[in-house]
């Protein structure tokens, strides 16, 4: 199967590309499941009931989040029962929403996705390793084919993760920093790994907020508050194609489009 992630949406202008870009790329390439990272996709912060039917209008199956997915208050009232929705798994026992599902691809494949948070320069929540762990065990009772978005913010970090889950899940995906590394690859057992995904947004930005307030708040070090650059968007992400039988990733191609 073929599976396409996508990283972080940022507000409107990260929609408009997915609308405009990911019915062409499902035909050209032959995708069988999306996975978007849709955290910032409402305002360019957190997102909401309407802007996860957004998405999902445009032939994505599943977003994940981070440490945003609380930002809008809205997202209370849908973080319980949409299914497709999911937070960082490692929060405490308790926390509102789900940190990994199963879910039935249309081409007959039960895709299980993960969501997960660092720790290092972010929240002091659960360990990501031990919890990691643990869900992929269980998962495994049910599919091989496992996904997982690590929304953390140093590389080395996501760096270890992938390396500890090497040969337990089907494809690594790092999100949070907005900007796409060029290390994808097949790690020796067999996972598709890259850094970090990038995101789906205004080119002409500061990862995908207006440059002028990002460049006010590094020279001057006050309060800001930020809003959503516009112009010409990219998508960033990766494809990744999966045996079905061992669930061992067979290639990653990391991706980036311009929308025309």
């Amino acid at each position: 199967m073929k599976l396409l992630f996508l990283g972080d949406v940022i507000g409107e202008p990260g929609r408009a590309a997915i609308k405009a870009l990911l019915p062409g790329l499902k035909k050209e390439m032959g995708l069988d499941f999306v996975v978007v990272n849709g955290e910032n996709s409402a305002g360019g912060f957190g997102i909401t009931a309407k802007v996860l039917d957004e998405l999902l209008s445009y032939g994505v199956d599943v977003v994940t989040s981070g440490n945003h997915i609380w930002d809008k208050k809205e997202v209370m009232q849908i973080i319980d029962t949409e299914k497709r929705l999911l937070r960082p798994a490692n929060y405490p026992e308790g926390v509102a929403g789900f940190g990994y599902r199963i879910y039935d691809a249309p081409n007959g494949a039960r895709v299980a996705v993960l969501n997960l948070e660092g720790r290092v320069y972010l929240s002091n929540i659960d360990c990501p390793f031990r919890k990691a762990k643990a869900i992929v065990n269980k998962i495994k009772e049910e599919t091989n084919i496992i996904i997982v978005d690590f929304h953390a913010e140093i590389t080395s970090e996501k760096n270890a993760l992938g390396n500890f889950l090497d040969g337990e899940i089907s494809a690594f995906f790092g999100t949070h920093t907005h900007i796409q590394t060029a290390d994808e690859r097949i790690l020796p057992g067999g996972t598709a790994y890259i850094t970090d995904a990038g995101m789906c947004g205004a080119i002409d930005s500061v990862i995908g907020i207006k440059k002028e307030m990002a460049l006010q708040k590094f020279l001057y070090d006050i309060p800001v508050r930020f809003e959503v650059a516009t112009g010409v968007v990219r998508i960033n992400g990766a494809v990744v194609e999966i045996d079905e039988t061992t669930g061992r990733a067979v290639s990653i191609t990391r991706l980036s489009r311009q929308d025309k």
